[in-house]
């Protein structure tokens, strides 16, 4: 067995419980993005319109995706927080379509509110994506414990409108503070019932993090496996990524652009070096890139010649 064998799959969970299935940890899991909302920081408004959304999700589960994740919410810098009926009434629909025309395919929601859950898991969801990890609404804890659905716990600090900011980004220790953190709130969920192998921790790059935090966090991604949960990233399009392919102007001149083709390429190898280090699933834009890029790394990790 190789080393890097070793990081990527050995001691690695190979179960994550997400309500009346389970999802086999056997391969990459790709996580494609269905952002519904009008200004989300990559994709805002692309797919707003009901219609959009249902194509481009049937676009990226033929492209290989396993879960489609769906944001009714952009937590971009200085987003301005969603209405709860607005977001409900942006998600519940469409979750409920999704899971009628593809049955196969798990759906996610990505939402820090209770209500908004609740009504998605009552139309098919099956994975609460919390990028507060239960921080903002203390419903939301007894809700999926109670529901048994699968639970994504992404560490953040502040609220909706800043946590994509940097005004929390300070830390001793960002892999030990991110993993404190976390584990706080895990015991806050098991406490509410939560199934242990339905959590999933996300450490949340480029969340509350500058972008030396997020370099450091996948340098030693693989100390978070010492949570013993399965690793979900979400690398995509973010703003260390596109640093590391187009540093920031030094000059006073604006910082140079990378097109979406060459942040998706680099997110890409991100997302190869975090599979090496233990993760398994992995949220992304571009599900055709990522799939061939993870599909690839396994295989050679995992082959014993």
């Amino acid at each position: 067995m190789t080393e890097a064998r070793t990081l990527s799959a050995a001691g690695s969970p190979r179960i994550w419980r997400i309500g009346s299935r389970e999802i086999i940890l056997d391969h990459p899991i790709v996580m494609g993005i269905l952002n519904v909302t009008p200004d989300s920081f990559s994709d805002g408004g692309n797919f707003f319109s009901a219609r959009s959304a249902l194509e481009h999700a049937e676009l990226m589960i033929n492209d290989g995706a396993d879960i489609i994740d769906i944001g009714g919410e952009s937590t971009r810098p200085g987003a301005v927080p969603v209405r709860e009926d607005e977001e409900r009434r942006r998600v519940g629909p469409l979750v409920r379509e999704l899971r009628e025309r593809f049955p196969g395919t798990p759906v996610s929601v990505d939402t820090t509110k209770a209500t908004v859950a609740a009504e998605a898991l009552e139309a098919g969801a099956e994975i609460i994506n919390d990028v507060s990890a239960l921080r903002i609404d203390p419903a939301m804890a007894p809700l999926v414990g109670k529901a048994g659905c699968g639970l994504v716990l992404m560490h953040s600090r502040g609220g909706v409108a800043d946590m994509a900011t940097y005004d929390h980004a300070v830390y001793d220790d960002v892999i030990g503070d991110v993993m404190s953190e976390l584990g706080s709130q895990l015991l806050l969920a098991e406490e509410a019932g939560v199934d242990r192998k339905a959590v999933a921790f996300d450490p949340g790059f480029g969340f509350s993090k500058r972008t030396e935090h997020s370099i450091r966090l996948l340098q030693g991604l693989s100390r978070l496996r010492a949570l013993d949960a399965p690793i979900v990233v979400g690398t995509s399009r973010k703003r260390f990524v596109r640093e590391a392919i187009s540093p920031p102007a030094t000059d006073g001149a604006r910082d140079a652009q990378p097109s979406l083709e060459d942040r998706d390429t680099a997110t890409s190898a991100v997302n190869v070096l975090a599979l090496e280090r233990g993760a398994m699933i992995f949220r992304v834009h571009n599900i055709r890139v990522n799939r061939k890029a993870l599909d690839a790394a396994w295989k050679v990790l995992t082959t014993t010649l």
